[in-house]
Formats: structure tokens, sequence, C-alpha cells
């Protein structure tokens, strides 16, 4: 039997355990058992998650589903450590730490990686500045105190692998925690994780709503088993990652996953077509006063969005290239209007102070890059400005999380004469079109016409 190692992952939720799990999970359904995985968390707000897991010894069910209604119900069994949480991170500290862990692997969402519209690490944002002083708040404070005692213990070396929907993501991760050791002065473990580590790019791709209470129902209802941690996806399923293990790695080829030399292609296709077009269908959606992506998806003036979103400005802006993206973008908006996800538009509307600069304004950019005016592109920002103001008026229909918003700031800003051209002068959503009047002049425009929509669809007015 070859020797055992460990995948060891930041981040208990839903998106792991029904994507980079399953993969490990069919290598041992084919006899591969080389490789498990260790999970854990850096907050405690998985502590009840993780808990549950451990009593059924890391194994849960995950369900998928077809957009024809077809479940599908696999015990995944490739969770063979649960990592318990404490303030001090000490068993992923001892995991990580350990040779055995060839790979220490995390999903944290885009705002999870502090960084600037011009990918540097943002020591201004107060969870960066504890960690600076030794807590352990964000993924660099955890990896800090991870990989020092690993260097201590002999520093074999370890590859860090995002995989999260953040653009050039291995990238502009390691520039950020090498910014970050360099900020701490942590000359030494700076100088190992530059030589000890890789951090391949990655692109990953399944929609996994949070899981309601009825997914437990089911899975007790098809296979007997009374699952207390259960997780949901939709049946597709995609994962490419750049071959550039420093330690190794599980046969990953041999489970559907494609090594390659660059993500760059399908990295740009899905963080522009799906990404976006995900969060302008959750923003329009909450407006019209709609609930799940695949009722707004269905929606044909939201779908309309979507559709001119990607067919006028994305697909130009990416072309030529080796991908059929008008055929992915159809599989996208296939996939969004499944009726059996009820992927919510709560979830997928998160973070959007993130996403705005990470996968709009870069469209953007290149449409008046190449003489053309963003018409369609201007609705995904329009509606993320509407969609605040909702915010900032108390209006929206549930709590809305972003882990870089600081909310006087932004109270503030919808608090001020004219809100609309303090949002549009962003540097930090738009960059350089913060400067742009043709800019300000579309996105005023754009802002007025969808106003008009959302009163036309829920027949009440919008209060500026």
């Amino acid at each position: 039997m070859a020797a055992q190692s460990v995948w060891m992952h930041i981040g208990a939720g839903s998106f792991h355990r029904a994507h980079q799990a399953w993969y490990l999970h069919k290598l041992i359904e084919q006899g591969d058992d080389s490789w498990t995985i260790a999970l854990g968390n850096v907050r405690d707000d998985a502590r009840d998650l993780l808990e549950r897991l451990a009593a059924q010894n890391g194994e849960y069910m995950l369900e998928t589903v077809s957009p024809q209604g077809d479940r599908r119900y696999e015990k995944i069994t490739s969770v063979r450590k649960v990592l318990k949480w404490d303030s001090e991170i000490s068993e992923l500290v001892k995991q990580g730490a350990s040779e055995e862990t060839r790979v220490i692997a995390f999903t944290v969402t885009e705002g999870g990686y502090y960084l600037t519209p011009e990918h540097e690490l943002d020591s201004e944002q107060a969870d960066i500045r504890a960690d600076l002083k030794g807590e352990i708040c964000t993924l660099y404070g955890a990896l800090t105190r991870i990989l020092k005692q690993r260097m201590a213990e002999g520093g074999a070396p370890v590859t860090l692998l995002n995989c999260d929907n953040l653009r050039h993501n291995g990238e502009r991760f390691r520039h950020g925690f090498l910014s970050f050791l360099k900020a701490k002065e942590e000359t030494a473990l700076y100088a190992w994780v530059s030589r000890q580590t890789t951090s391949p790019n990655t692109m990953v791709d399944r929609i996994t709503p949070r899981p309601t209470a009825d997914v437990a129902e089911r899975v007790k209802a098809a296979t007997g088993m009374a699952d207390r941690a259960p997780v949901m996806g939709e049946s597709f399923i995609q994962w490419v990652i750049e071959d550039d293990f420093i330690a190794g790695r599980p046969a990953l080829e041999k489970a559907g996953v494609e090594l390659v030399d660059s993500v760059l292609p399908w990295e740009e296709a899905k963080i522009r077509i799906l990404n976006a077009t995900h969060s302008c269908i959750a923003w329009a959606g909450t407006l019209a006063g709609l609930s799940y992506i695949d009722e707004s998806t269905r929606e044909p003036a939201i779908r309309q969005m979507a559709w001119d979103y990607v067919s006028q400005d994305v697909i130009p802006s990416l072309t030529p290239g080796t991908l059929d993206l008008a055929q992915y973008r159809d599989v996208v908006l296939a996939r969004f209007s499944n009726p059996y996800i009820k992927d919510t538009n709560q979830r997928v509307a998160a973070d959007g102070l993130s996403k705005i600069p990470g996968m709009v304004t870069p469209t953007l950019i290149a449409c008046y890059a190449r003489g053309h005016e963003p018409r369609a592109s201007a609705v995904l920002p329009a509606l993320f400005f509407l969609f605040l103001r909702r915010w900032a008026q108390g209006q929206l229909p549930y709590e809305y999380q972003d882990g870089v918003m600081q909310p006087a700031l932004m109270a503030a800003l919808f608090a001020s004469p004219d809100p609309l051209k303090a949002f549009t002068a962003n540097e930090a959503l738009f960059g350089e079109l913060a400067h742009q009047p043709s800019f300000h002049a579309l996105m005023k425009r754009t802002v007025a016409r969808l106003e008009e929509w959302v009163e036309e669809t829920t027949g009440q007015p919008l209060t500026a």
C-alpha cells in the first residue's frame, strides 16, 4: 500500500465538501486511498458543523440534482480527519506542520484575500492589522502560524492550493501572503515559503447552495442515513489546475480533473461569464422581489440582461480564444435555471464589493479599450448600486454579507448629496474608469433605466 498523504483543507463549507472532497472520494472508490483529507476552519463559524462531521467519522451524503430533476446520492469518504477548532487553531497547526501533509488547500471566498484593485495586500483592513499583531482572523494569519511550525519541524515542501473564484488565484494569493509576511517582518518564513511552496492557479466550478433541512430529509428517505451534515449541489462539476505541485499530488486526472499548463482560458470564461452573470441575476432578482436564482434566471428581462452582458461585451473581449464561449454562456444559463437547486439570491449576491472589481471591471475596461461603450456590462454595477441603496435604506429582504464592507462608510456614501457619483468614482471598484466622464454618464443612464424597470416589475416606486 502506498504511503498515506494528507490534503489539509481550510474552509469547511459546502463547496469544498461537494467539490474537492468529491474528487478525492472518486479516487478512493477506484482503489487509490493514498490521499485523504483533513478538514478544518480558521474561524469559529463552522464549529457545530465540524462537530457533527466528527461524530460521523468525517462521512456525509452528497446529493446532486440535474436540470431534469434526477437526484443521486453518494456517501463521501475522503474526509478522514476533522480538525477541531480552537482560538489558537492548534489542530490545524499540528496537521499542517506534519510531513504527511503535502497539500494545504483553502476556500475563503473572494473577500478573504484582502486585496486592493491593484491586487496588493490591503493592510488597512482591520482583520489584516489584527493578524499583523499576531491574531488569527485571516487565511494569512493562519498560514503564518501553520507554516512557521512546519518550518521549525524541518520544513518539508508543501503546495498551497487556492480553490476560490479569484482571477489568477494562485498568483494573487501568493503575492498577498508574501506581502503579509514581509509586513510582519517574518524574514525567515518569507524565504522558506518562497523556496519550499508552490501556488498553482486553479478554476473550480459547481453550484452548491447552503443546505436546507429538506436535504437531510431526502437523504434519509433515499438512503436510510440520518445524516447531520449532508450537502447538495448540481450535477455539473469541473476542476482545472495548473500542474505545479511541489510535494506530489493525487492522481486527480483519473477522477476527471483537467491538469494544464495554464488555466487562463477557463478562468477568464468562468469568472466573467459564470460568476459575474450569477451575481447579476442575484442582484436583479432581489430588486424584482424574487428569492431564488432559478426563478430569477427564468424572468425574461433578467435573463436578457445576463445574455446581453455576455454576448455583447464579454465574448468580444475574450475572442479569439480556444473555448466556445457562446456554448458556455448557454450551458451556464441552463444551469442557473435548474428549478431543483433552489440556490438563494442572498447567497449569490454576497461580497459584491469584491466581485465588481474582480469580475466586471475588467470587461468594462476592455470594451472601452476597443472603442465600444459597454452598455450591457454597465447593467451589473448599476444593479449593484441599486441593491446597495436598498441595503442603506434597510429595505433588503435579507442580511447582506460582504467581507470587505465598512458599513459606516457605505452608509455615509448613500447619505451624500450624489451617491451614484461617489459610487462610480470609487477607484477600488472601477480603477481607471472612476475618472472617466463617459463612464459616469453611462452609469447615470443605466441606473435611471433600471429604476424604471424595477418600478414596472414590482409596481412600487424606488425611493432615492
